[in-house]
């Protein structure tokens, strides 16, 4: 879809200061998407390419998309803090996201590491849906209840960090199953099949957006 994107850069006050952000606007938005980047010690920012793949498909489901670098990423202030400081981070840029976009549904996302503060985050807001991509198993083990909301796990069935093995015995310990695509071959950093990433967050999300506003702006 051709459309103008509007993108600017903000800093948002966070707990432990603030955290550097990125707003991309299509023309006429119906909703707004937050997407968690990966492990902050581990070179992970909100430029990475997995991230950026996410921002760009909300974009192209008219969402207004919102990266952020955690604390003591780039220019955000403060240093890392073993998920629960980036939980505040993430809670913080949604309220900050739904003020720059008050209409229409709430969707959030993230990928390894950032999945599993978008799971958090998801207990403490109401996002119509949950994306999580190659999540960090044993760390969302211990992040508490599963959300209430429609989820999908995107996973690479040949995952050096998470291995495939690994994400179904951890299905197999919930109460609810949420929608698993997996993608054949694909590694943790999905080299090469970002395409199809997009296509299936995409196909996951698109239904789950309000009907009435799409209708307004077709």
């Amino acid at each position: 879809m051709s459309q103008r994107i509007k993108r600017r850069t903000a800093m948002v006050g966070g707990a432990a200061g603030d955290l550097e952000v990125v707003l991309e606007m299509p023309d006429e938005p119906v909703g707004v998407a937050v997407v968690c980047h990966p492990h902050p010690l581990y070179q992970g920012t909100m430029n990475n390419k997995v991230v950026h793949t996410l921002a760009r498909t909300w974009i192209s489901l008219d969402c207004v998309a919102v990266r952020f670098n955690f604390r003591g990423v780039g220019k955000s202030a403060g240093q890392y803090d073993n998920g629960e400081g980036e939980t505040l981070d993430a809670l913080a840029v949604i309220e900050w996201a739904q003020r720059q976009q008050p209409v229409g549904p709430l969707f959030l996302s993230g990928f390894s590491f950032g999945a599993m503060i978008a799971y958090r985050a998801a207990q403490q807001t109401k996002p119509v849906a949950l994306v999580t991509v190659a999540p960090a198993v044993d760390r969302i083990r211990a992040a508490g209840d599963q959300p209430q909301c429609p989820w999908l796990i995107v996973h690479g069935d040949k995952d050096e960090l998470v291995p495939i093995e690994t994400m179904l015995r951890w299905l197999d310990e919930l109460n609810t199953v949420p929608q698993l695509a997996v993608l054949e071959s694909a590694e943790h950093f999905f080299h090469g099949r970002l395409l199809e990433l997009r296509d299936v967050v995409s196909d996951f999300a698109e239904p789950l957006l309000v009907p009435e506003a799409r209708k307004d702006i077709a």
